[in-house]
């Protein structure tokens, strides 16, 4: 049986060589569960955790600053390593002068460029320069509803192709709709036929799976990642000679031009920073098959998209986006001595951040566990426990700048599902591996006899209706608590 769970669920300045500490004052937040600690910080008697945090995923954190508190020191390769948790560590992590993202992650966890020139590794006013190419990008005004609008007319020609199939894997589906939807908006040239559009999805979604996955799987995404840089690269070089046109405003364009100074930015840097937006945007199929299991699980709510209420969509996604195991953890690296909080943390110290720990603290989300769209969450509040995809400020730290695009492509998918096509659900195994990073359900949702809606209103897939229900290898229920796995 499947529930909607985090923690049991398998389904997330400039630096320098001033030697004075920074110093911070403690946050206005006072849960009881806050960091206030004069303490020694406590040390997991491990003497190395690294092979436990591949047996554990992303789970390795919050149990041990359940076992040990909010702040602990451990060894990962056997490099010391502080651990924080709550929305105190995540005002530290993107509102603190002093850090860098250079070498802040463990192996195998780094699912974006390691170039320190891209956008998510530089520091200061060269990071805030680029963070401001990218937030023009992504977040002028219509950029979001324009790729939301050409991922519904993807999903919507698919349904003919779906029809002739007996089965889909709807995370497949989802990420080749976003990968041709995030190719075109981009303003790269136009695909070949099908099977190019398939080889790209392929190619991005290996990327993202293989991640954080040590071994063989970790050099094939290398590979895949190389592939797919070398090959932009020569896009942006045809388009800077003048052979090959873009649309102003697109990625493409404006990465082209851009200057970080004097200097016009490289063809492989503009290469790096347009899969940095490719990447993530296919990455966003693993909320939308979340966000199914949720619908799922929650009938009600499927009703309530299927008769309108677009309004409701929003606070679903982000209660989705809250729950959800995505990313797992992030870094820091302390350039320069920092006291904060009663600690002090030495320069070179290594930082780890819990993402999805600090979405389930009780002091921020009473019943953390419990899928609640009625928290009304949203990525435009300043909430440091509330952190998917970052904290602060995003013009000035290194919180993602493509909340906004996420959270319309959840939109669409949502009211997709609930309006335009119908399924059923076949036996399958919806298990979520929270070792896995990322996480997905292991059949990656399979759905069957896929056809249009009749426009009747209010139901998904025919499980929040009369249709059939047989073969359903997991149990639905209204039962309030959100997703979890056995």
């Amino acid at each position: 049986m499947i529930h909607f769970s985090p923690r049991s669920a398998d389904l997330s300045g400039p630096q320098g060589d001033d030697p004075r500490p920074v110093k911070l004052s403690a946050s206005s937040m006072s849960s009881p569960s806050a960091m206030t600690s004069a303490l020694p910080i406590p040390r997991d008697p491990a003497p190395d955790a690294t092979l436990a945090l591949f047996r554990e995923g992303y789970d390795f954190l919050s149990k041990r600053a359940d076992r040990f508190g909010n702040v602990f020191r451990t060894r990962i390769l056997m490099r010391d390593v502080i651990c924080m948790r709550g929305p105190r560590a995540a005002e530290l992590f993107y509102g603190t002068e002093g850090l860098t993202r250079v070498k802040a992650l463990p192996p195998g966890m780094q699912w974006f460029s390691a170039d320190p020139r891209t956008v998510h590794l530089l520091e200061g006013a060269a990071h805030r320069q680029r963070k401001a190419l990218f937030i023009r990008m992504l977040m002028s005004p219509g950029r979001a509803e324009a790729l939301s609008a050409l991922f519904r007319a993807e999903l919507t020609r698919s349904i003919p192709r779906w029809q002739e199939r007996d089965r889909i894997v709807l995370l497949d589906e989802v990420n080749l709709a976003l990968a041709r939807a995030g190719w075109e908006w981009c303003g790269l040239p136009p695909l070949q036929d099908d099977a190019e559009a398939a080889a790209l999805a392929t190619d991005l979604a290996g990327v993202i799976e293989s991640g954080g996955i040590p071994g063989l799987r970790k050099w094939q995404a290398r590979l895949r990642r190389q592939r797919l840089e070398n090959r932009l690269c020569t896009i942006v070089e045809d388009h800077c000679a003048g052979h090959l046109p873009a649309a102003p405003g697109t990625p493409l364009a404006e990465l082209c031009h851009h200057r970080d100074g004097q200097a016009r930015m490289s063809p492989a840097i503009a290469a790096a920073e347009l899969l940095n937006i490719l990447r993530p945007t296919v990455a966003v199929g693993r909320y939308i098959v979340f966000a199914a299991l949720a619908l799922l699980q929650e009938p009600a709510w499927a009703q309530l998209f299927g008769g309108g209420n677009d309004d409701l969509t929003e606070d679903f996604a982000e209660e989705v986006r809250r729950i959800t195991p995505y990313f797992p953890m992030v870094g820091a690296v302390t350039t320069q001595p920092i006291d904060w909080d009663g600690l002090s943390l030495p320069k070179g110290q290594w930082l780890l951040l819990d993402l999805c720990g600090t979405a389930l603290d009780p002091d921020c989300f009473p019943d953390p566990t419990r899928f609640r769209p009625e928290r009304m969450l949203s990525w435009k509040q300043a909430d440091p426990g509330f952190i998917p995809q970052g904290a602060g400020d995003v013009a000035r730290t290194h919180r993602c700048p493509g909340e906004q695009i996420t959270l319309e492509l959840m939109k669409t998918a949502i009211t997709f599902l609930c309006r335009d096509i119908a399924w059923t659900l076949p036996d399958q195994n919806l298990k979520v591996d929270r070792r896995r990073m990322p996480a997905q359900p292991a059949s990656g949702l399979i759905l069957a006899d896929v056809r249009p809606a009749h426009r009747e209103g209010g139901t998904i897939g025919h499980l929040a209706g009369s249709g059939p229900r047989q073969g359903v290898g997991v149990a639905l229920t209204n039962r309030p608590e959100a997703l979890q796995t056995e």
